[in-house]
């Protein structure tokens, strides 16, 4: 089982997941406060892949996440998680595995912060990018593993995805 952490190069967000539907480790809120309380001014988004993600909220939002992204797969409640999260204090994401549609989120998207569109099935790193989940959103925020990670150079890794997403993005708008 395998635990994910990410802390960007520019020091602006600190994307942290829980795998509890995966076949991988998982951290908890204990880690999270920890982190918290050695990274003050980082804004954390928790990304939970758990099953019943409204059973986490109180905790990680006591912990000090900023943002919890819970998963349309994961409930049958999306609504209550999000007022649960926004009551909880914090800002509110909705992933989308890259096999559901992205109409599941539209009736949310006025309610939340963020969508996250997964390029990659979730479970394990080192997967490559799965590109024609593009059409499914734009993108202001980028989220990686294994690319980032394990290069020699994450800053350089970082402005090319920048790059490519930006090339995509005035692609399909001159195609339209």
């Amino acid at each position: 089982m395998g635990i994910l952490f990410m802390r960007s190069v520019e020091k602006k967000c600190q994307h942290c997941q829980r795998k509890d539907i995966l076949p991988n480790m998982t951290f908890g809120h204990p880690v999270v406060k920890c982190l918290r309380s050695k990274i003050k001014s980082a804004f954390f988004d928790m990304h939970m892949m758990v099953l019943n993600p409204e059973k986490w909220v109180e905790p990680m939002a006591d912990a000090g996440a900023d943002q919890y992204t819970f998963h349309i797969e994961a409930t049958d409640k999306p609504a209550e998680t999000i007022k649960k999260i926004k009551d909880a204090g914090m800002k509110v994401g909705i992933g989308v595995k890259p096999k559901t549609p992205v109409e599941s989120v539209f009736p949310f998207v006025e309610e939340v912060d963020m969508i996250l569109i997964m390029t990659v099935e979730p479970g394990f790193g080192g997967q490559s990018f799965m590109e024609d989940m593009m059409p499914k959103a734009g993108a202001n925020m980028i989220v990686s593993g294994s690319a980032v990670v394990k290069s020699d150079n994450p800053k350089q890794v970082m402005d090319n995805m920048r790059g490519c997403v930006r090339e995509w993005i005035m692609k399909s708008t001159l195609e339209r």
